[in-house]
């Protein structure tokens, strides 16, 4: 009889900070429970409740997605194993150029991007194709590429495409609408990204204002963050910049630039920033696993019309229809500027801005 037991391979331990003690101001942000959408009933209930969130902060959490604590942990084990197990020689090897390409694969280094007054970033990325096997990988990765493979899939079948359902109905539309826009095997940029931030020197934080990442929205459709312990993340809300809580076992979604197009802004994209840690996490990494989701790459980005919601209230649009760039144009334009582009100040105080295929997009300092 052949040998039905698995083994899986151990990986080292990836010990995260304690959740913070410090009294935050935190967001008011949603939690849509996923388990309901397996229902007609339960998913007109939470098209409801996402339509809310998104049209109130853009950001909520999303609970009952699959899996496990234990499958989250080992997830966040797998995620450190670019950054700490791998040899910096290596690393150059496998290392992706953004900026030239427009597109993330493989390392960026610390260091790669501007953030403020001469000060460069102090995180590093590893970005993983949704296509896992198509690429090769560090050596120390590669006994994980099923993991890995099954994670993108989950993300990409079992949470997004839940999602995707929910904002159709949210909008009267097919329930079917966006699942076909977020093909698994069209062209497009959808990838996965092991995201490790390094603490700074104080001489950093000052010249930065405590900024590691400027305020700013996402290029692509729907973000999945798998949430962490270490506060950092902010959004931008009607009273201010506010914390994001961590909730144990769950993800936030936040809507990007396409997505807003798509909606002709009824749905828009959130801004957020990254700052310093509360005083109580300063001096651990923070280690996040983030699922970007993109459009297929040929879908122009001009509002979905068919839409009896968006032919109530109206539509903005950000460029008239015939001049209006396809996901892949909008994607490569974004990521080959981000960190590289020289920002110009805008007519509001603390906003920078540039201008991509017509476009103006702001940088919220």
């Amino acid at each position: 009889m052949p040998d039905l037991t698995v083994t899986v391979p151990q990986t080292p331990k990836y010990v995260p900070a304690l959740p913070t003690k410090e009294n935050l101001q935190y967001a008011d942000l949603a939690i849509i429970d996923l388990s309901k959408a397996a229902t007609a009933e339960g998913r007109a209930e939470l098209a409801v409740e996402l339509r809310e969130a998104l049209t109130t902060h853009g950001f909520c959490y999303i609970v009952n997605h699959g899996y496990t604590q234990a499958q989250n942990e080992r997830m966040f084990d797998i995620a450190d194993i670019p950054m700490s197990g791998v040899p910096e020689d290596e690393k150059r090897a496998y290392t992706g150029d953004s900026k030239k390409t427009g597109i993330f694969q493989g390392y960026k280094p610390r260091q790669y991007w501007h953030i403020d007054a001469g000060v460069r970033d102090q995180h590093e990325h590893y970005n993983c194709n949704r296509h896992v096997h198509s690429l090769m990988h560090p050596q120390a990765l590669r006994p994980f590429l099923p993991d890995i493979d099954a994670f993108v899939r989950h993300n990409h079948h079992n949470i997004l495409h839940k999602i995707c359902r929910l904002m159709a109905l949210s909008l009267e539309l097919p329930e079917d609408t966006f699942v076909k826009l977020h093909d698994f095997d069209a062209p497009g940029g959808s990838y996965l990204r092991f995201m490790k931030y390094f603490p700074r020197s104080e001489e950093e934080e000052v010249q930065t204002k405590n900024v590691w990442m400027k305020g700013h929205t996402d290029i692509g459709s729907i973000t999945l963050l798998w949430s962490q312990p270490v506060a950092a993340l902010q959004i931008q809300t009607k009273e201010g910049w506010r914390w994001v809580k961590h909730i144990e076992n769950a993800l936030l979604m936040n809507i990007g630039d396409s997505m807003e197009f798509l909606t002709g802004g009824f749905y828009k994209a959130t801004i957020h920033r990254v700052v310093q840690p509360p005083i109580d996490q300063r001096g651990y990494t923070r280690l996040s696993m983030i699922y970007f989701s993109f459009l297929n790459d040929d879908v122009k980005l001009v509002p979905i019309m068919d839409s009896p919601v968006l032919q109530r209230v109206g539509v903005k649009r950000k460029c008239e229809d015939d001049v209006a760039p396809t996901m892949k144009a909008w994607r490569v334009a974004r990521i080959s500027a981000y960190g590289a582009s020289d920002l110009q100040k805008g007519k509001e105080p603390g906003i920078e801005e540039e201008v991509l295929n017509g476009i103006i997009v702001k940088h919220y300092n």
